[in-house]
Formats: structure tokens, sequence, C-alpha cells
């Protein structure tokens, strides 16, 4: 028998286990395979519900299913919490004591906000006047403190990078200025955005369209600010290097950091607790037959749902190519496309990899779209909504998505030099 174990029920172990009992179907109907999935609890959250709940356009009971539910009835599930992976003999120790051998481990954990990391921030304002909405419990106060605000300096703070889907925080100043607006209060409203980076993104074409947005839209950019500190009582927000932000409310993105296990798991990860992982096989560092996939990995490409989903499509064809002591296939790009909300019924949508930052152009059908690429559009927005459906109905699933590839198509795309000459 074959065993694959995976560690993490969220959007990458979820869409790995299901894939992979479709691709062994007849062999775990006949015992020869053997799939189980591990996680600590049974909430699976919809994670791009939490920027808009705050904003009231989710309630907490629309974001939350049973994960077991998500999971076929094929894959063994089991609830509990893992103490560390021994790459060495092949075994996951659980904190029950159980131990799991493996022939195929796969990291799918992801990733955790780690509020504790900044000095002050779990102060007396924690959840009054600084919140996070990269948690259910998070987002829900964040919710009932906006409803109560009537004006003041509103800031909105990346602790450091990487953090769970890189644009969120910028979608959270985008729906701010609606929100307010919507209130009629947002002249009662500054609203300033602090970011390590020195620009609103990390990609340069889409930085600039992205910082125009906000300059647009009344929203101080203040870049290359690393927080420190935080005095909650005063309101201040302080860098590193000294200087300071003040606020009345305070919208923090945490430091995020990889699953607690993977420390304690020789030679599994990196200091923040990602695993060390080939970018483009998605093998583990520390043994051929551990792989990682999803906001668990330590590869530099955006940690987000739709990577998590082009992840698997080259990692599934990976798990089978090690199962047959076949050479793997570095087939992962870094493909990773969003939707960014920016207000008023309208979304950018954009779509990159490891190497081509985005552009302009069509998606996903070249010349045709329907959707516009790097631009804002009432359509971006209704196809942000109905990625509520196609996550619980596609993508979990692990189906493929029709005319979407793994890897990044430039078709459609407005490349870099077309632009330089048109300028």
């Amino acid at each position: 028998m074959k065993r694959i174990v995976i560690l993490g029920a969220g959007t990458a172990g979820t869409i790995m286990a299901n894939r992979l009992q479709r691709l062994y179907k007849r062999q775990v109907a006949t015992g020869d395979v053997a799939i189980t999935v591990v996680d600590q609890d049974d909430r699976h959250i919809y994670q791009p519900g939490l920027l808009m709940l705050p904003f009231g356009m989710y309630e907490p009971e629309d974001l939350v299913r049973p994960r077991q539910r998500q999971v076929s009835d094929a894959v063994e599930y089991i609830q509990a919490g893992i103490d560390r992976v021994d790459a060495a003999t092949d075994t996951v120790r659980l904190d029950d004591g159980r131990t799991l051998s493996y022939d195929v481990c796969i990291v799918a954990t992801g990733t955790q906000v780690a509020p504790e990391e900044t000095e002050g921030l779990l102060g007396p304002g924690w959840r009054k006047n600084a919140f996070d909405f990269y948690t259910l419990e998070g987002a829900t106060a964040l919710r009932d403190a906006l409803r109560d605000f009537e004006g003041g300096r509103l800031v909105i703070n990346i602790v450091e990078m990487p953090i769970k889907c890189p644009v969120a925080p910028l979608e959270f100043a985008f729906l701010a200025d609606w929100y307010f607006t919507q209130r009629g209060i947002r002249d009662k409203v500054e609203i300033a955005y602090a970011t390590p980076l020195d620009g609103a993104f990390t990609k340069p074409m889409a930085s600039r369209e992205l910082g125009h947005l906000l300059e647009e839209k009344g929203v101080q950019m203040v870049t290359e600010f690393n927080a420190g500190s935080v005095d909650t009582e005063a309101g201040i927000l302080r860098s590193w290097d000294e200087r300071e932000e003040r606020f009345d409310l305070l919208v923090t993105i945490p430091l995020h950091k990889g699953a607690d296990f993977v420390g304690r798991s020789p030679g599994l990860g990196d200091g923040m607790g990602f695993v060390l992982t080939d970018p483009h096989t998605l093998q583990a560092k520390v043994k051929a037959n551990v792989f990682a996939i999803g906001d668990a990995t330590n590869v530099p490409a955006s940690k987000a749902g739709s990577v998590a989903h082009f992840q698997a499509e080259v990692l599934t064809g990976n798990v089978q190519r090690l199962l047959r002591g076949e050479a793997l296939d570095p087939g992962f790009d870094g493909h990773a496309n969003c939707f960014i909300e920016t207000g008023f019924g309208k979304a950018l949508l954009i779509d990159f990899n490891y190497e081509t930052e985005p552009l302009p152009g069509r998606f996903p059908l070249p010349g045709v779209g329907p959707m516009p690429l790097l631009k804002e559009s009432r359509l971006n927005h209704l196809g942000k909504l109905a990625f509520r459906w196609a996550y619980w109905n596609v993508l979990l699933p692990g189906h493929d998505i029709p005319g979407i590839s793994a890897q990044l198509s430039l078709k459609g795309k407005v490349l870099p030099a077309t632009l330089t000459a048109a300028h």
C-alpha cells in the first residue's frame, strides 16, 4: 500500500486531497493507496471573505463550513494537532501521540498571523482601536468598530512581508474609502497606508497603477515603513527608524509565520516556519518524498488561493511521478491571478508569475476577455463576488478551470515592449 499523508485541510490541502483521490480512485477503492488528511479543527474559512466582512458584505456564518465535508469521503480525515514531521523515518507524530507513516507527505498547513511579535500590539487597545482582518474573530470585531467610527485617522499597516493575499491591505484601503463615502463621513476620515515596500505593490507596473488609485482616492501612502512597536493607548505606530504614525483606528496586517510544528521538524523549514521548497517542482528540500504547497512554502509566489490551485495541478503529477520513480516536472512558474476590489462596485484583475509582472490586456480569452487586466471594471467586481461560488464548487473539489492553465499565458496581454513603443 502507498500512503499519502496531507497535513492541513485548508485551501491547498483540500484541493490536493480531492485531486489525488480522483487520480487514484481505483487504487483507493482496492486499498492499494490510502490518502489521509490531518487538521487541528473542522472549521474551513473562506478567507477572501474576511476582507469584505468588516464592510457588511458578508456575515461570519457565510464564510465557514466544516472542513471534513469539503474532502472526499474516500479520504481519511483526522482531527488532531501536529507535533512534528520526522523525514528521516517517514513519519508524522500527532499531538495525541499517534504516529502516521507515509510514502509521500504533503505539507499544506498554510500561514498564521502573529500579532504577539509586534511590541505593544496586543496591549490594552487590541480589538478596541487596533484590529486585524486576517482572522474571523478580528474581521468581526473590526466590522463593529467601523460601524461606530465617526471620524479620525485610520492607518492600515503591513508589519512585514510575506502575507496572505498581498493585495488585501490595498483592497481594504479602497473599500474603506467607498464605505465612508457611502456613510457620508469620508471628509471626516483620514486614511493612511503604511507599508514596508517602496510602493503600493511588489511589481512595478501594478505598483504604479495601484499607487495612482490610492492617490485618486485620497489615501496617503507611507512607504518603507517597518513597524517596530505600537502604543495603542496613545494611538501611535512606530517604525524601527523612529518614525511615527498617529491613529484613531489601526488596521494591522500582523507578521505572518508558518505552522509551529515546522520549527520542531528537523530540516523542514526556515526561521519563520515556512517549508524550504523547490519553487518549480514543489518538492521540499528536506527529503525527496516530502512536498509543500500553498501558503506553507517559502517559494516567492503570492500566498493566494489561485496559486494553491495552480500549484496543485503540477504537484498532483509530481506525486504520481515520485511514486512511479520518474523525474519530477519543474512546471510551476509562480502563476497567480487575483481580483483587487477598488470600491464603488469595481475591481482590477492581475495575472502574473515569477518572471512576468501584471500586464494590461484581456482575460482569459485573448482579444475577447471578457475581463480587462490592470484596469477597473464592473465585470471584474462581479467576478470577485462570483469567486465564492467557484471556491466551494470548483476550486476546493480540485477541478480544472476551463480556459485557465496552471502556467501563465501571455496571449491577450500587452507586452512591455509594445507599451514602450506606444508611448
